[in-house]
């Protein structure tokens, strides 16, 4: 019967670890909503209001799933916008003729070509599109593009191939490198 007794003693000694340690991650939880300027709950004006400096600000903490899950958008997305200024420079025309201007690095190519082409690789294209403006690898008019509507809008390569690859290659390697620190990848 003393046994009974010690495994009953071992299940609630073990009942109580994880009721304490439950108990703990609602009261960190709970301190973090009371600083959370998003949540319902009443805000103590005894605690403090969390601080940012500009590089933390809308990045998520360190070492967290949505940081990786950052990291490895920014891997993929790099990826695509490097396809898309590779098919751009392969089938694209230059925009001047080498008489016209020698150093003008510059490619067009229309976006329903662009679109006709790009979408047997991926459904994204205008948002990678929007995305490679962003970092001024590709130009052109408008704020989004409509197939057919905006079929004849030209896309311009704005920089010559080799500096956009190193440019994604360096943002791609960047962001491995992090997933490594952090210990979600191993290389």
């Amino acid at each position: 019967m003393s046994t009974c007794i010690n495994e009953r003693v071992y299940v609630d000694s073990g009942l109580k670890s994880k009721v304490a340690l439950f108990d703990k991650v609602a009261d960190k939880h709970v301190q973090k909503q009371a600083i959370n300027p998003f949540s319902n709950g009443k805000q103590s004006g005894s605690l403090p209001r969390p601080s940012f400096s500009k590089e933390e600000y809308g990045k998520p903490p360190k070492g967290s799933l949505s940081e990786e899950r950052a990291f490895k958008a920014t891997i993929h997305v790099s990826r695509e916008m490097m396809e898309l200024c590779e098919i751009i420079n392969q089938c694209g025309e230059r925009l001047f003729t080498p008489e016209e201007k020698p150093d003008d690095p510059r490619k067009v190519i229309s976006f329903g070509e662009l679109f006709s082409i790009y979408t047997a690789i991926s459904d994204k294209v205008v948002g990678i599109l929007l995305r490679a403006r962003k970092y001024n690898l590709v130009d052109f008019e408008g704020e989004c593009l409509f197939q057919r509507k905006d079929d004849h809008v030209p896309i311009i390569l704005l920089k010559p191939i080799a500096e956009v690859r190193k440019f994604l290659q360096e943002r791609i390697d960047t962001a491995t490198k992090s997933l490594v620190e952090s210990g979600a990848i191993y290389h």
